[in-house]
């Protein structure tokens, strides 16, 4: 089998795809917090007054539930929809930074089986070529190269389904760590307003 410039194609998109998906993972994993316990103890700081501190926690814990929290806190003298802006405005930077680069796995999901029979086309072209007289080719070499391009369609295939599963995986991940975040940001929002006495 001849290793041709779709082949090597496709080996770069394998290996992006596995680069971008543990980068990923270990992201989201990294975003993972108990959100529950952190704001209790955030929480308990700001009803002991100490605004300073609490803020000191969320800026020391590098996760999006302390920068969301953080945000409120930065934001607790001013108006509730000034507060609810601020605090929606760092949810939306911070779930958009966990989706970065999760639209290349799509991508690559999307594109390899394309390549791989664009590569098979060429391929049967070539042995049709063959085949015509166009060319004086052995028999094992003319079988060689049909082989070669059903191969590559089965290549595309083989990397497309591996990058469809990384993609599901870790679009479930991020929508969990999602809906974490904003049960985070209502309840220290809700919070805020309460000890600010705003509605």
């Amino acid at each position: 089998m001849t290793y041709g410039p779709v082949f090597w194609i496709l080996v770069v998109l394998a290996a992006a795809a596995v680069f971008v998906f543990f980068e990923r993972l270990l992201e989201l994993r990294r975003a993972q917090i108990d959100w529950q316990d952190f704001l209790k103890g955030v929480i308990n700081v700001l009803e002991s007054g100490n605004e300073a501190e609490a803020l000191a926690i969320c800026e020391d814990t590098p996760v999006p539930v302390a920068s969301v929290a953080a945000a409120a806190i930065r934001h607790r003298k001013g108006t509730s929809l000034a507060l609810r802006e601020a605090v929606d405005a760092q949810g939306r930077a911070e779930i958009g930074r966990l989706d970065r680069r999760l639209a290349a796995l799509s991508i690559i999901g999307h594109v390899a089986p394309l390549v791989g029979l664009l590569g098979t086309l060429f391929g049967f072209v070539k042995t049709v070529q063959h085949v015509c007289g166009y060319e004086i080719v052995p028999r094992a070499e003319l079988i060689s190269s049909a082989v070669s391009s059903i191969m590559l369609a089965a290549l595309g295939l083989a990397v497309a389904i591996p990058v469809a599963v990384m993609y599901a995986a870790l679009r479930l991940r991020l929508e969990r760590l999602v809906s974490d975040l904003e049960a985070a940001a209502t309840e220290i929002v809700g919070f805020v307003q309460m000890k600010g006495g705003r509605p």
